[in-house]
């Protein structure tokens, strides 16, 4: 008999339930939102997915609302929703849709523009001289610009200011070679990887001259026959190898 009362225990909980459908839309009906909270008054829950789409089951007796943006709505009783149809319900709220935003890799010449733009009082430094004053009114002649002449003997400072300009350049150049003498140019074309491809690269990372004379084809073809010589010395015997240099 106890069993026989837990059967039918159960199955009129199970008549109590209901379960429920819908789909979330914006204030316009134009799209459907995604990340609804839909709660209940016993603590039951779901979200909407991707496409707006909720389902839940619950007692009869429960009742549901929708929450989003920190906005939520009034409470829907389960008892006065029609359960043989789809609840939709739009939310009145406008969210903002920010622009599409497009990832994509870094471009060098916006990247050396910007360098540069940082770099401007660097590389716009004029070294100071000596310069001539006008005579003003009540003397004669011409002089010295005083201030011109203490500058010209700031000989330190002068020093360091040109030799972080020498610098900021080996660094442009540098990037520019591995902006185009590239991981992933290499393992293109070599089949390299690993530790070779590090291997490789510091061998024959070509001089910042040629990479920038050569034609897209002209560096591919140097990639090219590095890689032949590398497997070539890769090849040979400890006692075989002589110090070369393919770098251009």
């Amino acid at each position: 008999m106890m069993v026989i009362s837990m059967f039918f225990s159960a199955e009129m909980a199970k008549a109590q339930q209901v379960t429920i459908h819908g789909t979330v839309y914006n204030m316009y009906r134009t799209r459907p939102l995604d990340a609804v909270s839909v709660m209940s008054t016993s603590g039951r829950g779901t979200t909407t997915d991707s496409n707006g789409n909720y389902m839940l089951t619950l007692d009869i007796n429960d009742s549901i609302s929708f929450s989003y943006l920190g906005r939520t709505t009034v409470k829907y009783p389960l008892s006065e929703i029609n359960r043989n149809a789809s609840f939709d319900i739009a939310l009145h709220v406008n969210p903002t849709e920010l622009n599409e935003i497009r990832i994509g890799p870094k471009n060098y010449r916006l990247d050396s523009l910007q360098n540069r733009k940082e770099y401007e009082n660097v590389f716009n430094f004029k070294k100071p001289g000596l310069a001539i004053t006008e005579p003003s009114a009540g003397t004669l002649g011409v002089g010295l610009d005083l201030d011109a002449l203490i500058n010209m003997f700031r000989f330190s400072r002068n020093r360091r200011m040109l030799a972080f300009q020498r610098r900021l350049v080996e660094e442009e150049h540098d990037k520019y070679v591995d902006h185009r003498f590239n991981r992933s140019i290499v393992k293109k074309i070599t089949h390299l990887e690993g530790d070779e491809v590090d291997s490789f690269m510091v061998r024959y990372r070509p001089s910042y001259e040629f990479t920038v004379i050569s034609s897209d084809y002209e560096f591919y073809d140097y990639i090219k026959l590095a890689y032949k010589e590398y497997k070539s010395v890769a090849r040979k015997k400890p006692g075989e190898l002589k110090k070369e240099s393919g770098t251009p």
